[in-house]
């Protein structure tokens, strides 16, 4: 695991996909779909942590603003996930606001945040954010660790980005996403989740 638990896993994409933005914004389109590719699995991640099941709208609005506006931008492939993501973030609080809700997890998942811890450790949530169940859980966090959580393991970004992203200072994401993960780890270890999926409640090991 990387420092601070950025996952390599989508780092190594960012020289890639550096070279796709450049030349998507010389007009190639086969770069831009590349581009996205690449970027659209952590922002649709991202999105669902924030409005649920109005990921995919919220997705297609961000990328027709990121399409409109991709000659604007100025970096290398971290700084367009971080570009990407600030787009997205603003498309989900718009619609939140035209909506009037917030995430909000189910009284399932707020009972298993409050069941008591067991050995578990951060790689472990880490590993299991990769499944639609952990997404889930983890829009029951509260907002800050959610979204400090998200942008750090799901879209990828580091530290000083994920600040950028939502408007504060680094040290304070860094700690939100710590507290995220830190609880999130209680809650799948004691879940009991495996990588082929969650046990139920009260299913034996």
């Amino acid at each position: 695991m990387g420092q601070g638990g950025e996952p390599r896993r989508v780092q190594a994409y960012d020289g890639q996909l550096g070279t796709a933005v450049a030349r998507a914004q010389e007009g190639d389109e086969a770069a831009f779909a590349a581009a996205y590719r690449i970027v659209q699995p952590g922002l649709l991640g991202y999105l669902r942590g924030i409005v649920g099941d109005e990921a995919e709208d919220v997705a297609s609005d961000a990328w027709l603003e990121i399409a409109r506006d991709l000659g604007r931008f100025r970096g290398d492939g971290a700084g367009f996930r971080g570009w990407t993501a600030t787009i997205a973030r603003h498309r989900a609080l718009d619609h939140l606001r035209r909506q009037r809700v917030r995430p909000r997890a189910s009284a399932l998942e707020h009972d298993l945040l409050e069941l008591p811890g067991t050995h578990s450790t951060h790689d472990q949530a880490l590993e299991s954010l990769s499944t639609e169940y952990a997404l889930q859980l983890v829009a029951g966090l509260p907002r800050d660790q959610a979204e400090a959580v998200l942008l750090r393991v799901v879209v990828g970004l580091d530290g000083p980005a994920a600040a950028r992203v939502l408007g504060k200072r680094p040290g304070a994401v860094r700690t939100a996403a710590h507290r995220g993960l830190k609880r999130l780890g209680r809650q799948l270890g004691a879940e009991g989740v495996t990588p082929e999926g969650p046990r139920t409640l009260g299913e034996s090991g």
